[in-house]
């Protein structure tokens, strides 16, 4: 992968440093993505601020699911940089510009993100206690009495004080999606990023879900990239909503001006079909 070479962008200081105090907390650039002959993401510029709650909408196979797949690291762009609090996921600052990053270094970037997917990924012969219990101790290195009072706190501030000895079969779906967000949360993210999170449960448990991650946005500053077809969802939490077709974003802007008053006729009529379900 070639990238565009900048030197320190507006995301570092002159040392190569991370900066917390200017620039977006994440920073993607020219990032572009394809499987075959299929272009799934075309030469893609988003930022999302510090504190920052941005909704990502849009039809299937559009690119939004890539985009957190390459801002967590799992996939790597075939063109562009991510920059997350200050550094390079897959590149190094060098004084010669940007090298290939080394593992360990992309492990290091990947810390500050937290995802949430749409299969929960927990461990089934865990309890929900154990399943955020054990990232805080094996990453985070916390003692095992820390990091289960840690765990704990996470799981009464998701609504599962009673059922942190459960296993996930013990679990409805919703009650097993807020024990992963409690798991991504456990890490103590800088952006944390949710791909669909309630498309795999059934109508009556989406709204425990939704709750859990709107109570989130509106009490912390922590930012959040959200691909959701749950449009007054987006409209009750996002700062900024973006609209993707065919790997690029086609009109970005509030939940007001997007949701409500679009201008490109291609976002209206992927409305139109959202709201007539």
């Amino acid at each position: 992968m070639q990238p565009d070479v900048k030197q320190a962008d507006a995301a570092s200081d002159d040392a190569g440093q991370p900066s917390t105090s200017r620039g977006p907390l994440m920073s993607m650039r020219e990032i572009s993505k394809s499987y075959g002959d299929r272009k799934i993401l075309d030469h893609i510029d988003l930022d999302v601020a510090p504190g920052e709650k941005v909704a990502l909408i849009g039809p299937s196979g559009s690119g939004k699911t890539t985009i957190l797949r390459l801002a967590i690291g799992l996939v790597k762009p075939d063109a562009g940089t991510i920059n997350i609090a200050g550094r390079y996921l897959w590149h190094e600052e060098t004084p010669g510009g940007l090298k290939p990053a080394r593992d360990r270094h992309t492990r290091e970037v990947r810390r500050s993100v937290g995802i949430v997917f749409q299969q929960f990924n927990l461990f089934p012969h865990m309890t929900a206690l154990e399943n955020v219990r054990e990232p805080l101790v094996h990453v985070m290195k916390l003692s095992r009495a820390e990091g289960e009072a840690r765990a704990i706190d996470l799981l009464v501030k998701v609504g599962l004080a009673d059922h942190i000895n459960k296993r996930p079969a013990q679990l409805s779906g919703g009650q097993q999606q807020r024990v992963a967000i409690a798991r991504s949360l456990a890490l103590q993210p800088r952006i944390i990023l949710f791909d669909e999170v309630t498309s795999a449960l059934d109508p009556e448990l989406v709204g425990e879900v939704l709750t859990v991650v709107r109570n989130l946005a509106h009490e912390t500053d922590m930012s959040m990239l959200i691909v959701t077809h749950e449009v007054s969802f987006a409209a009750d939490i996002a700062d900024r909503v973006l609209m993707f077709d065919a790997g690029k974003i086609v009109e970005e802007g509030s939940p007001a001006q997007v949701l409500k008053d679009p201008v490109q006729p291609r976002t209206r009529q992927f409305l139109r079909a959202i709201l007539e379900r």
